[in-house]
């Protein structure tokens, strides 16, 4: 059996459920005369959605027929699905699925809070997927930000690295990581292409930075990874540690990264920074 046919008859068994829980109450319709069921009826569905009747009819048997992401959305709309339940209807309906995305995630909550400052000693940073930096725990803030990033309204790790001049930027092999993190920014950005926020941040970046401009240009795309960094602290010299991601329940497009001290010689400078508490 196809995958097209084995999503079918489970859109067809989504759609009766979710139909049924809506009564003709919860959108300003009249109760009507003999109702066998205490949710809307197809028609009603099709009409509230501005399709036809027979069309919706088919979608809810499963029938192979085509449906547009707009159309989709409308019959959302009716059926009053939050977001996790419109992402379930597109994916069965194989339509790819765009979430809402009118603001970016700037905040986190108390609980995220909670888990990076649990992860001290191991330094931890949530970072939304335009490189903002959104929480830190003190080990991170001990060793890691750095004045600059802070006066920024918002504070960025790409406006960091590509405003500090080379001599010093934290990062070490800046040639070799600063395209790797845009090519990471291109990924995501894919997915607000027009979006004014976006936009006006990659054209802000752009005239901050020429070399951000270079490698904006090249268009080299790469999903988020783990990888072995080097950092540069003025008080130790180089620091060699590796980065791990992790996604947040809740926030999309968020996550949280931690960095451990790749070698020996890392972990003791970082328990001697921790101890003398040196900032960059």
């Amino acid at each position: 059996m196809t995958t097209t046919h084995r999503r079918r008859p489970e859109l067809a068994a989504f759609l009766r459920g979710r139909r049924a829980r809506v009564t003709p109450a919860d959108v300003g319709m009249p109760p009507g005369f003999r109702r066998r069921t205490p949710g809307l009826r197809r028609e009603e569905v099709a009409q509230l959605s501005g399709v036809g009747v027979t069309w919706y009819t088919w979608l809810e048997q499963g029938r192979p027929i085509n449906a547009s992401a707009q159309v989709l959305d409308a019959v959302a709309r009716t059926l009053r699905l939050d977001t996790p339940e419109r992402e379930h209807l597109y994916r069965l309906a194989e339509v790819p699925f765009e979430p809402d995305r009118e603001r970016l995630t700037q905040t986190v909550a108390p609980e995220v809070q909670g888990i990076i400052d649990a992860l001290d000693p191991l330094l931890a940073v949530v970072y939304n997927s335009r490189y903002d930096v959104l929480a830190t725990n003190t080990a991170y803030r001990d060793l890691f930000l750095v004045r600059e990033t802070l006066r920024i309204g918002v504070p960025n790790v790409l406006w960091t690295l590509f405003t500090l001049c080379e001599k010093d930027c934290p990062v070490v092999y800046r040639e070799r990581e600063l395209p790797l993190m845009v090519a990471t920014l291109r990924s995501w950005y894919g997915r607000h292409v027009g979006e004014p926020a976006w936009e006006d941040f990659i054209r802000g970046l752009s005239a901050a930075s020429p070399y951000f401009t270079e490698l904006w240009a090249s268009g080299e795309v790469l999903p988020p990874g783990p990888r072995v960094k080097t950092f540069r602290h003025e008080a130790v010299g180089e620091l060699r540690m590796t980065s791990q991601s992790m996604q947040i329940d809740g926030m999309p497009e968020c996550r949280i990264v931690v960095y451990t001290p790749e070698d020996e010689e890392a972990r003791a400078k970082v328990a001697l920074l921790r101890k003398q508490k040196v900032r960059l």
